[in-house]
């Protein structure tokens, strides 16, 4: 069997909605589908979404690749596919993928900025700043995590330094001590 690896860029049909979890909704579900599919198949890649477009790599065996870009031309959500790369492949570099996925970065802009790019336009990308792209997702700091840091406001959370048990357990004490308190203060 022989292995391939395809890149595209298209456009989404929805209209954006706001951020969960840094995410955008309908990505989100698209990831899922994505990581659930791939996974059947042992596809791996990358997928970045931004400015209301997406750029795609999937490596995998050549039938597994093309069944799914054929499904992927299908979706509604997307339009104005344009292929990328589409060539052989001798080993894969997107081990343990089924989809990453890669929110909005400081890496990101870098690209766009190092470019000259005012916005994320796949389409327009030449063959050397598509390598770049895939590089960037192959290499992308985030691990899976579904978090927009540039875009969404996250709010740091920190740790509780007691649990929930802890915490009801530590209120009805203080309740009980004052208690008690009033008790005594009124015995005096």
């Amino acid at each position: 069997m022989s292995l391939m690896r395809l890149a595209y860029a298209s456009e989404a049909t929805f209209e954006a909605k706001s951020v969960e979890k840094g995410v955008e909704p309908h990505v989100a579900r698209i990831l899922m589908t994505s990581r659930r599919n791939n996974g059947k198949c042992q596809l791996v890649g990358g997928l970045y979404y931004g400015d209301n477009r997406f750029f795609q790599y999937l490596e995998g065996e050549e039938k597994d690749v093309l069944e799914t870009y054929q499904r992927i031309q299908k979706d509604s959500r997307h339009k104005n596919l344009i292929t990328l790369i589409e060539e052989p492949l001798e080993a894969r570099t997107f081990e343990n993928w089924s989809m990453k996925y890669v929110p909005l970065s400081r890496d990101v802009r870098r690209f766009l900025d190092d470019h000259g790019l005012d916005r994320f336009d796949p389409a327009s990308f030449s063959s050397g700043q598509c390598e770049e792209m895939i590089e960037l997702i192959r290499n992308s700091s985030q691990d899976q995590k579904l978090v927009n840091y540039d875009e969404a406001k996250t709010i740091e959370k920190r740790p509780n330094a007691f649990s929930v048990g802890q915490r009801t357990g530590l209120i009805v004490a203080a309740l009980c001590l004052v208690g008690a308190l009033f008790a005594a203060g009124s015995m005096l």
